[in-house]
């Protein structure tokens, strides 16, 4: 079966070092390195993460290491973060959220996997993404958690293996 593609979202890198969120966002990281999912990463999230703390940035840096795909702010991405901004999903002070869930559209991922429940991970918000997404013609966009995205992953091992 072929790797989920995940965006995976700045708040995700941190969560490893937060007690509340280390567990499941250690194994979606545990996950991406055995191969059940492809790490998709943005520049936004590499220029976000280089005024993070070390431990983030070393984690950051073997994610790239290890295979993730980093996507760049192409004119498209802008312009669909200028949507999503124009239809109010969220303000201007929030553009850098606008733009991660464009390039993760516009890359075409299964899912964003994030802790930022106030602009991401919220269903009001990802209802406006999607309606925005679908009137320019592009794909609806699933936005999880981690602990959501590694629960998917484990349903899919077992549906391999055979496992109710």
């Amino acid at each position: 079966m072929k790797p989920l593609r995940v965006y995976v979202d700045t708040s995700v890198f941190g969560g490893c070092f937060d007690r509340e969120f280390s567990q499941p966002s250690q194994a979606l990281f545990a996950a991406i390195q055995q191969g059940q999912a492809q790490a998709l990463l943005s520049d936004i999230l590499i220029a976000e993460i280089a005024r993070a703390p070390q431990p983030v940035q070393v984690l950051l840096a073997q994610t790239i290491q290890g295979g993730a795909e980093v996507l760049e702010a192409t004119q498209e991405a802008v312009e669909l973060q200028e949507a999503y901004l124009t239809a109010g999903v969220v303000t201007t002070k929030f553009a850098d959220d606008a733009l991660h869930v464009a390039q993760a559209t516009l890359a075409r991922a299964d899912v964003i996997a994030s802790w930022n429940f106030r602009h991401l991970v919220h269903p009001t918000k990802v209802r406006g993404f999607n309606g925005v997404n679908v009137a320019n013609g592009y794909g609806l966009m699933v936005i999880l958690t981690p602990a959501d995205v590694v629960r998917i992953l484990e349903a899919r091992d077992n549906e391999q293996s055979g496992v109710d």
